[in-house]
């Protein structure tokens, strides 16, 4: 085994611990684990007025994030990924990103209403929602806001054409200028990857890894 995936086991183990412990909240956390292989869907059908499962009031998820962003002016099209570790309380959540494009280890949390940044190169940044911040930080853009829902495998509230597959699973769904699709492993439940791609060229690439408590 290489050193750099010792070193990044034992980042992942520390990362996690640390969210558990900067994250109180979570320690009621409930959540189904998922592995890495998609299952392909059968027979899609329509979601508006099908049932789907409730919205996860707590979880902790660990994986890896890769963004996208389209080319501009002289910059072509520039990418860049890193390893995450998100613990969510209801409304509350806190995610830590490791190897966020060069701005060194970057904490987002948000309480319901204010949402604050800090990285080692950015310093704390605030803002009313964790989109503005991410994108003011790295330049990324991810439908952070929506995310709860989707990890939980469900439409979010201002989803559009949500369609699921013959075991009530949401597929594809679309939310203003993002269009989002899911992979599962197996019968499980939840996604264990979201694709979302927007019109001008945004994309995030989400692997999730769902922790028991």
């Amino acid at each position: 085994m290489s050193a750099s995936i010792i070193s990044y086991k034992r980042n992942k183990l520390a990362l996690f611990t640390a969210m558990t412990a900067s994250v109180a909240i979570l320690s009621g956390c409930q959540s189904l684990k998922t592995g890495n292989t998609p299952n392909q869907p059968t027979d899609i059908i329509q979601g508006q007025n099908a049932e789907q499962p409730k919205k996860l009031e707590s979880f902790n998820i660990t994986g890896k994030i890769g963004v996208t962003t389209p080319a501009s002016g002289t910059t072509g099209t520039q990418g860049g990924s890193a390893f995450y570790a998100w613990g969510q309380q209801n409304d509350r959540f806190a995610i830590e990103l490791i190897g966020a494009l060069g701005i060194g280890k970057t904490n987002i949390e948000y309480n319901g209403q204010s949402a604050t940044l800090v990285s080692e190169k950015t310093g704390t940044l605030n803002a009313t929602d964790p989109e503005t911040l991410l994108k003011k930080a790295t330049g990324w853009q991810a439908p952070i806001s929506q995310m709860p829902y989707w990890i939980s495998g469900r439409s979010a509230p201002s989803d559009s054409a949500p369609q699921l597959d013959a075991q009530n699973r949401l597929i594809s769904s679309i939310n203003g200028e993002w269009q989002a699709s899911f992979s599962y492993k197996g019968n499980d439940k939840l996604p264990n990857k979201i694709s979302a791609v927007q019109s001008q060229g945004n994309k995030v690439v989400m692997t999730i890894d769902h922790k028991k408590q």
